[in-house]
């Protein structure tokens, strides 16, 4: 394969991610309007989708499955399920209870910031000279998402922006982690996101036993729907995600600002699908675009 068609691979891998994560919002604001819960809802996904990977690999690998399999790759998949798929999944979902579908998906475009320093300190990775510049724009962005008066209809308190802001932290260390395992492991990018998925699912279920939480599954039948319909684009968009992190050019600061682009997408499909409970306003719009250009900068 030449360099010129493995680029062109890793863009299309990256760019179905942002397309798919960038409707799966749209499943989640619905899920949640119908009385669904940020614990629930992660569990449905992770369940949905780990199945899915799990019957993939008993199909095409059989018993090869997870040759060369080592401690130090479970416990790097491992770290990013629990940080990434557990805890980031949690916090998504309550950010698009609390500001929006169109909010959430553009704040969570604020990743690359985050993945970028992670990737410089841990793997190396370069930055740009423009990174001042891009954070400045980012930064604008945020503040003009924070007088839109876009998203939620109900309305949302300024505080509550934060919850996005955590799960794009928590997804830029899950994604640099991911990166660091696809580098360092044989593993396929479905015996990966497998390891990754369930880990996640383990932790999930895990809080839900300490905590004694078992009112959490006792929701309407009709956010089951939404959440089961949101974990099959996120398995298609986790195994893209994974595939082009494992290829030769796949670098963060390539693949996560591609990725980040889910924002102008959800923006299309919350102005036509979710009239009735959210607003898509020109503030929204510039401040999710700023956002992104500002992403952009970061990692050129």
């Amino acid at each position: 394969m030449t360099a010129s068609s493995t680029g062109l691979e890793v863009l299309a891998l990256a760019l179905l991610p942002a397309i798919l994560w960038g409707f799966t919002p749209i499943f989640d604001k619905r899920g949640m309007a119908a009385g669904g819960g940020s614990v629930q809802a992660s569990l449905v996904v992770v369940v949905v989708d780990s199945s899915l990977y799990w019957l993939a690999i008993a199909v095409l690998y059989g018993r090869a499955a997870f040759s060369g399999l080592t401690l130090e790759t479970v416990a790097v998949f491992a770290v990013a399920g629990i940080v990434g798929t557990a805890l980031g999944r949690i916090t998504i979902f309550v950010g698009v209870d609390k500001v929006g579908a169109s909010l959430n998906s553009a704040i969570l475009s604020t990743r690359p910031l985050f993945a970028t320093l992670i990737a410089l300190v841990w793997l190396g990775e370069p930055l740009g000279p423009v990174t001042g510049v891009g954070i400045v724009v980012l930064v604008a962005g945020l503040a003009l998402l924070t007088v839109s008066r876009g998203g939620d209809l109900s309305g949302w308190e300024p505080r509550e922006l934060w919850w996005p802001i955590a799960a794009a932290a928590t997804f830029a260390v899950a994604n640099v982690t991911r990166r660091y395992g696809m580098l360092e492991t044989p593993l396929s990018a479905l015996e990966a996101v497998a390891l990754n998925e369930t880990a996640g699912l383990v932790a999930l279920v895990a809080y839900v036993v300490a905590t004694g939480g078992r009112d959490v599954f006792e929701r309407p039948r009709a956010s089951y729907r939404y959440f089961a319909g949101s974990g099959l684009l996120t398995t298609v968009a986790m195994l893209s995600l994974m595939a082009a992190l494992g290829l030769e050019g796949g670098r963060i600061a390539l693949v996560d600002p591609l990725v980040a682009t889910a924002p102008f997408f959800t923006l299309l499909f919350a102005a036509v699908l979710l009239r009735d409970v959210e607003r898509v306003t020109k503030g929204v719009v510039a401040g999710a675009a700023l956002i992104v250009v500002g992403a952009v900068l970061i990692t050129v």
